[in-house]
């Protein structure tokens, strides 16, 4: 097996398979990384640890040397990526092999035009929060899903069937955290989007962790906005979507119904349980500490595009991607006011 890209899910992939005793070889760009793993180890923290073990870390640029062809990829660059790095993958693949998109956003089909749509499996990583701060030690937040009943890993062939394939890439995972392989693999994918959409460019926009934003009820009521057009695209397009937060696309989809936002509202509110109070920062937002290019343009960028093809209106996507987007170019700075800056380009008071 490979994982070619070891941020912080690809690390966090790579450290639970090889523990396991499974034969991974780790690839990233990142050379920092690649070195500091060659010569410490991964190590892991968080819930699920501390442990460090020993992995087979290679550069980009090595990885041509290698003799072998691999018989499982896991795919776990940024979605902006996607296009050279299944290009990449397929050279490494063997003829009857796979390659497990552990991305997020909606890059299935790309991949699969590229690898090939017999040799491409989605897999949806649901409900977690990982990152790597610094080079060689990723860390795990929240608690695993299984204790919580919660499959974090959602393996799917792209034509919706399960195959014993999925079932055996769902087992593979189910070592790291609950894993299933599902039949609605595309309507999982665009729950993981709804989820991702509302959230990640929140904390990426305001500079706040999760439970800070979490506080503020106009950045509640953003992502409830998000949500909605988010629901109303996918809906509109016939995908079956599953529940978000446990409450079914339909009900998102009628948030401006009073009542209904007040349900959607409370599902953003600062958590209860202490165990699970933690002021996390999304991947996207990592990526603007870290001054590295966001995933925006394939995530609420993407919701717009497609609105825009489905006849949804998007007022609230379009606005986060464009105030996103002056962050990456240096336009603006992270800070609370861009959610006011947000709703004023939205055209909502």
């Amino acid at each position: 097996m490979a994982v070619l890209g070891t941020g912080a899910a690809g690390s966090y992939i790579g450290a639970f398979l090889t523990r396991e005793g499974h034969d991974v070889t780790l690839i990233d760009m990142w050379g920092e990384h690649v070195e500091a793993m060659r010569s410490d180890g991964l190590r892991v923290t968080g819930c699920q640890g501390p442990f460090t073990v020993p992995v087979n870390a290679n550069h980009l640029s090595d990885v041509m040397q290698l003799k072998d062809k691999f018989d499982i990829i896991f795919l776990a660059v940024k979605s902006y990526d996607t296009e050279w790095a299944a290009h990449f993958a397929k050279r490494l693949l063997k003829n009857n092999g796979v390659v497990v998109d552990n991305q997020n956003c909606m890059n299935d089909a790309m991949l699969a035009s590229i690898v090939g749509f017999q040799r491409a499996v989605g897999c949806v990583m649901s409900s977690i929060t990982v990152g790597l701060w610094e080079p060689g030690l990723v860390n795990r937040g929240g608690q695993p899903g299984r204790d919580r009943g919660h499959d974090v890993f959602r393996v799917g062939e792209l034509h919706g069937q399960i195959t014993p394939r999925a079932e055996e890439i769902a087992g593979l995972l189910s070592s790291i955290d609950g894993s299933k392989a599902t039949a609605n693999i595309w309507g999982e994918r665009w729950s993981k989007l709804t989820t991702n959409a509302s959230s990640n460019p929140i904390t990426a926009m305001t500079g706040l962790g999760s439970f800070g934003a979490a506080e503020i009820p106009e950045a509640r009521r953003l992502q409830v906005e998000i949500s909605k057009e988010t629901c109303q695209v996918g809906l509109a397009q016939n995908y079956d979507i599953e529940p978000i937060k446990g409450i079914s696309a339909e009900t998102w989809a009628d948030a401006d119904n009073g009542e209904v936002f007040e349900e959607l509202d409370a599902t953003f509110m600062p958590p209860t349980d202490t165990k699970d109070r933690g002021d996390w920062k999304s991947s996207m937002s990592q990526d603007v500490t870290k001054g590295r290019r966001t995933e925006i343009q394939f995530m609420n960028g993407y919701i717009a595009d497609q609105g825009e093809i489905a006849g949804i209106s998007t007022p609230v996507n379009m606005a986060v991607t464009s105030v996103v987007r002056e962050i990456d170019e240096g336009i603006l700075l992270p800070s609370v006011d861009n959610i006011g800056e947000v709703f004023r380009r939205a055209g909502l008071s």
